[in-house]
This record gives C-alpha cells, structure tokens and sequence, in this order.
C-alpha cells in the first residue's frame, strides 16, 4: 500500500490535501502521472496545509450559502455553444470548461470546472444534466443545454 497526499479531487478517493493509502499500483500507474496525487513524507505537514488552505478559499464558506448558489443554478438553463455536423453529433465534445464559461456568461455565479461533473462525454445537441459540487454537503444538478453555433 503507498500512502499519498491527494493534490485533486478525485472521485470515491478524496479531496484535495487528504492524506490516503491506495494500492502501488493504482497509485504508480494512475494518480502519480496524472499529478492527481504526490508521494507522502514527514515534511509534506506543510504542503497538506497549503492546500487546504486553498481549497477553504474556493468553497462556498457555509451550507447556507451553498443552498442558495443551488437554487440559483438549478432555477436556470445554461445554453453552450458547439460545432456541429449533420445529425446533431458535435464536433469534439463539451468541456467542464465550456460549462463553467456558459454558467458565468449568464450571470450566474462563478464555478469552478474541477467541481463539474458530467456523465460520459456530452457530444449530442439538446439538454443534458451535470453535477456541480458547491459544499461537501451540497450538490447542484444543472441543465446545460447544447445549442448548434455559426462558427
């Protein structure tokens, strides 16, 4: 078993700063190389420490607050823009980047797109819901709804 400090967020693994044990493997073969994740020392007390404290600075400060960017994200539909051919098959896929582009061009509140999480890649016209997490208690669902552009 490698012991590693999560530099990301990572899926059923943890948050940013925690501090996990995973197998060699899984750890050598996927989160070391993707940066996912670094080795865990006696001296990296402090590393765990700067990301927390970044983390802290991004999320929301309270459930309550969290609540309300919900409500205002989930009262909404965000329209984004895509090429696309014959059939409504896009041209590439829409990025978690395009998503949080289109949430703040429609005056909603800023996203952060490590937070947004889709179901497979979106490559088709029409609506589709994603998941945004605003709190570790609080998750938003959202319509994003991919329209066809000129460009």
């Amino acid at each position: 078993m490698a012991k590693l400090i999560l530099t990301h967020e990572v899926t059923g693994l943890g948050a940013p700063g925690d501090i996990v044990e995973v197998k060699d493997g899984y750890a050598r073969n996927f989160l070391v190389p993707r940066g996912l994740a670094t080795g865990w020392s006696k001296g990296a007390a402090k590393e765990v420490e700067a990301i927390r404290a970044a983390r802290a600075k991004r999320a929301h400060a309270t459930v309550e607050a969290a609540s309300s960017v919900r409500d205002s994200l989930e009262s909404k539909t965000f329209s984004v823009p895509a090429r696309s051919g014959a059939g409504g098959r896009l041209f590439g896929a829409v990025t978690t980047k395009d998503i949080a582009d289109a949430v703040k061009a429609a005056g909603g509140p800023s996203v952060d797109r490590r937070k947004i999480e889709a179901k497979g890649h979106i490559k088709t016209l029409g609506k589709h819901q994603v998941v945004v997490h605003l709190h570790d208690e609080v998750t938003a669902k959202l319509t994003v709804e991919v329209v066809a552009s000129d460009v």
